[in-house]
């Protein structure tokens, strides 16, 4: 400690800090975590093509105004013209109308699903990897569905209840409420394999065993304590859930079990199109564009979160 002496008295003497106002930063965890996603160009890619098929899907029927239902069979088998920006089917269907009114639908289904599939997985997840009574038989349960073959049981189910579906609430809502439900029960396994292993290894975290020891709830060290520190491979999951669900449905319709031939999808419009592919292969060409476009920057959102929010890579 330094003195200043002044006449008979002496004076402490503070010290001088000098703070550079320019270097200093103020980060947070999401700044950081946005930061290492716009570094990832594929995923702004993917965010752009997606934002944009969302936009096209949503507002595109409200500026392009036909009704993708309408037939006019003197405009059949028709190439892109003014009118008809895609062309049109063999019996009059303008092409950009089935295919704006089918994004929505094959959007709408990948979103429900995957909510269904992470809300399952994720629930299954924690609490296989924080109760350790119920982690064998949830985790038997989970190998037991990814034993199974996904493909041929959707189709079984979707046979068995289609009809009493179409019964109680009409051929679109009964297929739609199906399909949704279908795909989403039958993709869950993943996301609950990577939720319990990341449990795991948080609930032996010091602040989860201060929770313990001072008698906190199981229920609220989960939502307070675990479910926070799992957000980025739920996250992950829940992006790479759309695709799938998409490409399943995609799938499904393609095999002409899917929604009705009134009510287009992206792969109705695949499987509808193929019997004319040598007279007007924009039917076929169009809807997998859209399909691809999709699933790919939803993929490519996927991995840049992944980077994002791994903690070894953000501030690289």
């Amino acid at each position: 400690m330094e003195y200043l002496i002044q006449g008979s008295v002496m004076i402490e003497k503070k010290p001088h800090f000098i703070t550079f106002d320019n270097e200093i930063q103020h980060r947070s965890l999401w700044g950081d975590v946005w930061r290492q996603f716009c570094m990832h160009k594929g995923a702004l890619a993917g965010v752009i093509v997606f934002i944009f098929i969302t936009l096209l899907v949503s507002f595109g029927p409200l500026i392009h105004g036909i009704d993708p239902s309408t037939i006019n069979f003197r405009e059949r088998n028709l190439g892109p013209s003014l009118s008809h920006p895609l062309g049109t089917d063999n019996i009059g269907h303008d092409t950009l109308a089935q295919i704006l009114a089918g994004g929505q639908v094959s959007l709408a289904v990948g979103f429900f699903a995957m909510l269904i599939s992470l809300v399952l997985g994720t629930l299954i997840g924690v609490l296989a990897g924080f109760i350790k009574s119920l982690d064998g038989p949830l985790m038997r349960l989970t190998d037991l569905f990814l034993a199974l073959p996904i493909l041929p049981l959707l189709l079984v189910i979707i046979l068995l209840f289609r009809d009493t579906l179409r019964t109680l609430y009409g051929p679109e809502a009964g297929i739609f409420l199906l399909i949704v439900f279908v795909i989403g029960i039958t993709s869950w396994m993943h996301t609950a394999r990577i939720v319990r292993g990341d449990v795991l290894g948080i609930k032996e975290r010091e602040f989860v065993t201060a929770a313990h020891s001072i008698g906190t709830k199981k229920r609220r060290i989960i939502f307070r304590h675990i479910l926070p520190n799992i957000l980025s491979p739920i996250m992950v999951s829940a992006t790479l859930g759309v695709a799938n669900a998409i490409i399943t449905e995609s799938a499904l319709s393609f095999l002409g079990l899917g929604f009705p031939p009134d009510f287009p999808t992206w792969g109705r419009l695949l499987y509808d199109g193929a019997n004319f592919i040598q007279i007007t292969p924009t039917r076929v060409i169009w809807p997998g564009v859209f399909i691809a476009l999709t699933v790919l920057s939803v993929n490519y959102i996927g991995d840049g979160l992944r980077d994002a929010l791994d903690p070894r890579l953000r501030g690289k």
